[in-house]
């Protein structure tokens, strides 16, 4: 068969319509327009106080969600006949966590069961990969099955190499291999996924709060400056949700910390923008270095 029908019959195969629960930030949007190039209709459900309105201009149908509001999401697709789909954009876990926040985001009757042994009988702990877990395998039982978002934008995964005019120094590069094997350390206990180094001294590990309010602490703590940044994928990576995302606001954030390197993990990090992002850094006198694994 040649490429041509190769590229047809799967065409032919692919359910027409795509589900996709939007978080924060530029990714749900890079997705919504890619699944829009490739023909298929997108129905997003824009998670509240988190996606970009912007969404409504690109998907084919478009309603806001509350962040516990998974029955209504379920039947949403099912009334589209979404039978495939996918999540993209950050979830900012903290609000989990504020004062009476159950109350504020009052979660329907489906979340309450779903997150019951998670957050009230504590039977299971409330780790990213548990709860978007016990997500993917509710809707999973509804026939609705969650995909990568990279299978639909498989170019936004960095590639290896230094991205930068500058590459890094022989004492960043012991940085960068220190920081590494911390960062894996720390995914595979599911904590977070970035850690800031400086002369093989961990500065900041990020947790619960997000790469740049890490970065912002690893730059209070750390006046000097100079300091590296690693993030990599966890080593029992789902590459269906929670993927290492760095975009142009990671950069200014490190930057404006007092940060110069960048060190991600080839083919497991999603990198937005990256002509702005190169473009800035090397304005700023900045490094991206993009591995498959730590330096030697």
């Amino acid at each position: 068969m040649t490429d041509i029908r190769k590229d047809a019959a799967l065409r032919l195969a692919q359910p027409p319509r795509v589900g996709l629960l939007a978080g924060w930030g530029k990714y749900p949007l890079v997705v919504a327009e890619a699944l829009r190039r490739q023909g298929r209709e997108v129905y997003c459900l824009g998670t509240i106080g988190h996606a970009d309105p912007m969404l409504k201009e690109i998907c084919h149908d478009f309603r806001w969600l509350g962040l516990a509001k998974f029955g209504a999401a379920i039947r949403y697709f099912h009334r589209h006949g979404i039978t495939e789909a996918t999540m993209a954009g950050k979830i900012f876990k903290t609000r989990l966590f504020q004062r009476w926040s159950w109350v504020r985001h009052l979660p329907d009757l489906r979340t309450i069961r779903m997150f019951l042994p998670h957050f009230w009988t504590r039977r299971r702990d409330c780790r990213d990969d548990s709860l978007l877990g016990a997500v993917v395998a509710e809707f999973a039982h509804e026939g609705i099955r969650f995909a990568p978002p990279t299978d639909y934008v498989p170019e936004v995964l960095g590639k290896e190499g230094v991205l930068t005019r500058r590459a890094p120094s022989a004492w960043q590069l012991k940085d960068i291999a220190f920081g590494w094997r911390i960062a894996k350390e720390i995914g595979r206990l599911d904590i977070g996924q970035c850690v800031v180094v400086k002369d093989q001294a961990v500065l900041a590990v990020e947790a619960v709060e997000g790469t740049d309010e890490c970065l912002r602490r690893a730059g209070a703590l750390c006046p000097a400056g100079g300091f590296t940044a690693v993030k990599v994928a966890k080593p029992q990576q789902d590459m269906r949700f929670d993927v290492p995302t760095v975009g142009l606001l990671t950069l200014q954030t490190l930057h404006a910390a007092g940060g110069k390197v960048l060190a991600v993990e080839a083919g497991k990090t999603v990198i937005l923008d990256q002509p702005a992002l190169v473009e800035y850094a090397d304005r700023h006198g900045l490094i991206i270095v993009v591995l498959s694994s730590p330096p030697a």
